[in-house]
């Protein structure tokens, strides 16, 4: 096992980059010591630990009627949610596409879901080593997008999207002493976030007006990523981290379009083969310390 981190960037399908990446690895039998995922991150971080390749891709790259987890217009209005999130952390893990958790629980690696606290307005970094309906309650409420899905409510307090407090939770793992880190972004390198308009504004203070920390947290979200981004460019430069992100046009956050989300995994899947080399120089001793971690 690499003692490193893994850090997983969201972006609903856009994480079938990520997936595609993870694939590769896991080709390899590649494994990290440390892993954390934020919203579609947190999906692509449980199918990883639990060792299920092309989970994520078949879950994200669904075939047939009884696989479609997007709502129209009529079921948005009565459901309050653009995805049906019943169909993806329930039907999903426990009937159509089965996850594993027994190899999950079962697992050495340390695996954090990131979830934003609607009171606080702060993020929290969950773990879950026995609780099946309650792993798969943390990826819901990690994976809930403000405004087109619904809170969720875990010990009473409510929940969103992991990505609006920490969207990229490099310090985080820094802070826990864990200095080689691998970043699987789902945005080329650049990218940054334009500030929430004035009108967006209102409609977040509107739809959670019971949750001013919320809201605050919604409005600086753009603001805390492009500073997480910049902080990432001068890790980069100094060769501090290794990161591997897109290199062609992402897709939509919601796309729909089966070819070009299967472009964009087979892209996260090449290029994690390209640059694997890189990024095992990059980890050097760490991978040197975990063989022999193993051999004992």
């Amino acid at each position: 096992m690499i003692q490193a981190g893994l850090v997983l960037e969201g972006g609903a399908t856009r994480g079938v980059f990520t997936s595609g990446a993870l694939d590769y690895l896991m080709e390899q039998d590649l494994y990290f010591s440390n892993v954390v995922g934020v919203s579609a991150g947190s999906c692509n971080a449980v199918d990883y630990v639990s060792k299920q390749i092309g989970r994520t891709k078949d879950c994200m790259i669904h075939q047939g009627k009884d696989y479609n987890f997007y709502y129209g217009l009529k079921g948005f209005v009565k459901e309050r949610s653009v995805l049906d999130m019943d169909m993806i952390f329930n039907k999903f893990p426990n009937e159509l596409i089965p996850f594993d958790f027994d190899t999950f629980f079962e697992s050495d690696i340390k695996c954090e879901i990131v979830i934003t606290n609607c009171v606080t307005g702060k993020a929290e970094y969950r773990t879950e080593e026995s609780d099946r309906e309650r792993l798969m309650k943390l990826c819901r409420a990690s994976s809930s997008m403000p405004l087109v899905c619904p809170i969720v409510t875990l010990d009473g307090v409510p929940y969103l999207d992991g990505g609006l407090a920490d969207s990229v939770p490099i310090l985080h793992m820094q802070k826990q002493g864990i200095k080689k880190n691998v970043l699987i972004l789902t945005r080329p390198k650049g990218y940054r976030k334009k500030p929430v308009s004035k009108g967006l504004a209102r409609v977040y203070k509107k739809m959670y007006s019971k949750y001013p920390e919320a809201v605050r947290t919604c409005i600086l979200r753009a603001k805390r990523y492009n500073q997480t981004m910049e902080y990432i460019d001068k890790l980069e430069e100094k060769g501090d981290i290794f990161v591997l992100r897109p290199q062609m046009k992402p897709v939509s956050r919601l796309e729909k379009d089966q070819d070009k989300l299967a472009a964009f995994y087979e892209h996260g899947y090449t290029l994690m083969r390209e640059m694997l080399p890189d990024m095992l120089e990059y980890l050097g001793e760490v991978m040197e310390d975990g063989d022999r971690k193993d051999d004992e």
